[in-house]
């Protein structure tokens, strides 16, 4: 049974037609769906204060089979950022049994750099919370990585993975160079020109989660379709195709993995 380390399934993309507010009848289908195709864990991470409560919600429904993370996304900073920063903090520290990590943090500097040194502060603040509540975190990093890797310096007591990898070899190495961190793969590496497949076997079995980032980058062949967590068979296949070795190996090395850095 394979685990999920990286779904959002608790969103309104899952909305089922006609569902009744509070409900969250087709987010919980969406799980279920996964449990059916032979996920055993889904990890949730957090986005910003708004998001707490659905996730909370769909995790009340699905308890044996959902886990979560609390963290502050970095696309989510404006000019209230201080005052969502707190709140993911005061939900955090009232209820740290409930988390398995912080996340998802990190740096995203694709759409815009206006907060680029906020977002830094915030990545430092949140591996500090990490660091002191003994937890690991959830890296998400796009166009941004010499950024993350600066704040993770000071900070290599933190267990941590990064989150939707799909980046070469170099970034593999400046990456280890840092810390022994793991690597969360997804659909991105089912797509018919990515590189990452060839940049596996230098990462290895023993530092690979699997994860689908739903509703974002289902693999192939449902590529530019709503993603969900059933799908991590398809992720699981590729991974294993590329890395010479069985997927029901390779999946038995996965969950041992998020079990290792979460405590699934």
């Amino acid at each position: 049974m394979a685990v999920d380390t990286h779904t959002h399934l608790y969103m309104p993309e899952f909305s089922a037609e006609g569902q009744p507010e509070g409900s969250y009848e087709g987010q919980c289908a969406a799980v279920d769906r996964a449990v059916e195709s032979g996920v055993r864990m889904m990890l949730f991470p957090n986005v910003n204060a708004d998001t707490i409560e659905p996730m909370k919600a769909v995790h009340a429904m699905r308890p044996d089979v959902t886990a979560m993370a609390m963290g502050l996304h970095p696309t989510e900073l404006d000019e209230r950022w201080r005052d969502s920063l707190e709140a993911i903090r005061n939900e955090l520290y009232s209820n740290p049994g409930l988390y398995k990590a912080v996340g998802e943090i990190g740096i995203d500097l694709y759409w815009d750099k206006k907060y680029e040194g906020e977002q830094m502060e915030v990545l430092d603040t949140q591996l500090g919370w990490a660091s002191e509540l003994g937890m690991p975190v959830i890296i998400h990093c796009r166009e941004g990585l010499a950024q993350s890797l600066e704040v993770l310096q000071g900070h290599r007591d933190v267990p941590a993975v990064f989150h939707c990898f799909g980046g070469s070899m170099e970034d593999v190495g400046l990456i280890r160079r840092t810390g022994d961190y793991y690597f969360g793969i997804g659909g991105i590496v089912t797509f018919k020109n990515s590189d990452l497949r060839n940049v596996l076997p230098q990462i290895g079995t023993e530092r690979l989660l699997t994860e689908t980032d739903s509703p974002y980058l289902a693999p192939v062949p449902h590529r530019g379709k709503r993603n969900e967590s059933a799908y991590i068979p398809l992720i699981l296949n590729s991974m294993a195709a590329a890395l010479g070795m069985s997927p029901e190996a390779l999946e038995k090395a996965t969950v041992q993995n998020a079990n290792n850095l979460f405590k699934l």
